[in-house]
């Protein structure tokens, strides 16, 4: 009894080995739907196009970009949580899904914990912008001004990361700043552009053409190192507000409980991608740069984004109208 007990369990382990080996060497044998929780024309949408096309090119398999818009993304992440763990339904996931909306949605319709990191694609670099026409020259000049009288800055909504990047900018430069929320991008700059709004913090892929038309001047960039496409704007850290940084990251992350060899799979393919010279030129035209860490960095990432706006969010007494 007990022999034919151990026989079984060995064709059932050595069954289970051979279905998971052979699942994982034939991936993708399906289409692969990439879940983006924002519109078409978006930096999160242009990212995941980017990388969609190329792997649909290496693996010879239809990779598809579907766009699932509503509640700040959150309706997507929804979603790819409680997708099959095959690796057939994966996640473009902004710093905000994964690190600021846990903080910020009292009754988020997700936990990070159904997600498997897999790769970060990229960072895009947000600079700290205002109306070419404003006597504002430099970050030196806002915080005077922030010191004299209170100031507004533009977001395209409440818990955006403009709105935690200009909140961290105002503690850190110890001035007071008024929001003012938009729906969307576009409203926002005008009213900045008009000067009708004193600042905003936007994406560059954004802001960098209207930069080039002589319409809005850059106050500095919110990222560790100064960007290679504005080279001579300098970090907001270099221009008097040390440690100060607020990057936008786009990942890729898949159900939890998918294979860790389909999770490499993916991982490993998503990286020849985005260094790939014509990949790595259509996300520098967005202002992103190419990341392609590992499933461990991309949860320390997170991990350490998720305290840090968290403690913003407190501060800064963020709420979301419900």
């Amino acid at each position: 009894m007990i022999a034919r007990c151990l026989s079984a369990l060995a064709i059932a382990v050595l069954g289970t080995t051979s279905i998971a080996f052979a699942d994982d060497t034939a991936y993708p044998s399906n289409p692969v739907h990439i879940i983006v929780g924002f519109a078409a024309g978006g930096a999160p949408d242009a990212l995941a196009r980017i990388v969609g096309d190329r792997l649909n090119h290496d693996w010879k398999q239809a990779v598809v970009v579907e766009n699932r818009t509503g509640a700040a993304g959150n309706i997507a992440m929804a979603a790819v949580a409680k997708a099959p763990a095959d690796g057939y339904t994966l996640a473009l996931v902004p710093v905000g899904n994964a690190a600021v909306n846990p903080s910020l949605f009292p009754d988020l319709p997700y936990d990070m914990k159904q997600f498997a990191p897999i790769t970060q694609i990229a960072n895009v670099e947000n600079v700290l912008v205002v109306s070419a026409r404003s006597p504002v020259k430099s970050v030196a000049d806002l915080i005077a001004l922030g010191r004299s009288k209170d100031l507004t800055y533009a977001t395209p909504g409440a818990g955006s990361l403009a709105h935690l990047a200009a909140e961290l900018f105002a503690s850190s430069a110890g001035i007071r700043m008024t929001h003012v929320g938009y729906r969307g991008v576009a409203p926002a700059l005008t009213d900045v552009l008009r000067g009708e709004v004193t600042m905003m913090f936007a994406q560059l892929s954004t802001a960098k053409p209207l930069i080039d038309g002589g319409e809005l001047r850059a106050l500095g960039v919110a990222s560790a190192a100064r960007s290679r496409v504005l080279p001579g704007v300098p970090t907001i850290a270099e221009a008097g507000i040390p440690g100060f940084e607020a990057v936008s990251w786009y990942a890729l992350m898949a159900p939890a409980g998918t294979p860790d060899a389909i999770i490499a799979k993916i991982r490993n393919s998503v990286v020849q991608t985005i260094t790939a010279p014509e990949a790595a030129a259509a996300l520098e035209a967005q202002g992103a740069q190419p990341v392609g860490n590992t499933p461990a960095e991309l949860a320390k990432v997170i991990a350490a984004d998720t305290v840090r706006w968290a403690k913003v969010i407190h501060d800064s007494n963020i709420k979301i109208a419900p």
